[in-house]
């Protein structure tokens, strides 16, 4: 089995949301889930003070917890690494959502239902990128086959930053060129 991932540039992202924005048109979600949302933190102290941003997504991680965890199978892992959700098969009891340590399946009051990324699974079949990798001005995001991803971008990217939860478990297919100020223990999150 393939696994697939995103790169995330952080030193190119500027926080401007426009992923964010693109994901939910792209998903027609207008209440509280976000399949895709961007955190604004500042480390640092004073005169090295710095402030950067995260994108974050599902990681479509090796050993996802929402998969092993779901009683049905609604949540599973596909051909190209990708985790994926069947809404059909799905019994709305929210053990994927207190299972991920990410935050990525989410519940949508207003559909009444498990929503989560999906990489623009429809999309990349077509042959086209997640519309979050096209909506970035910066050209931040990337997604792919992980070890292309991990060829082009090996050197300096990391999996993991003091911001994200610590989960071993799970191993994440993300790939982050961190800024800096990403890589101090003492962050704040605000609001930009």
């Amino acid at each position: 089995m393939s696994q697939i991932g995103f790169y995330y540039n952080e030193s190119a992202c500027i926080g401007c949301r426009a992923c964010q924005v693109a994901c939910k048109d792209r998903n027609d979600v207008s209440d509280e889930v976000a399949l895709r949302w961007v955190t604004s933190y500042e480390a640092g102290e004073f005169p090295r003070v710095g402030v950067y941003h995260f994108a974050a997504a599902c990681n479509h991680c090796a050993e996802p917890a929402c998969v092993a965890n779901c009683p049905t199978g609604a949540m599973f892992k596909s051909e190209d690494g990708s985790v994926l959700h069947d809404d059909e098969v799905c019994i709305g009891c929210k053990t994927c959502v207190a299972s991920c340590p990410y935050g990525a399946p989410q519940y949508s009051e207003g559909k009444d239902l498990i929503m989560k990324c999906d990489s623009c699974k429809a999309l990349r079949d077509a042959g086209m990128n997640s519309v979050c990798v096209d909506a970035c001005p910066m050209r931040a995001l990337e997604f792919g086959e992980l070890s292309d991803l991990q060829s082009r971008h090996g050197d300096g990217a990391v999996s993991a930053l003091p911001c994200l939860p610590s989960d071993e478990t799970t191993h994440p297919s993300l790939l982050i060129e961190p800024r800096q100020a990403a890589l101090e223990e003492s962050f704040t999150q605000v609001i930009v």
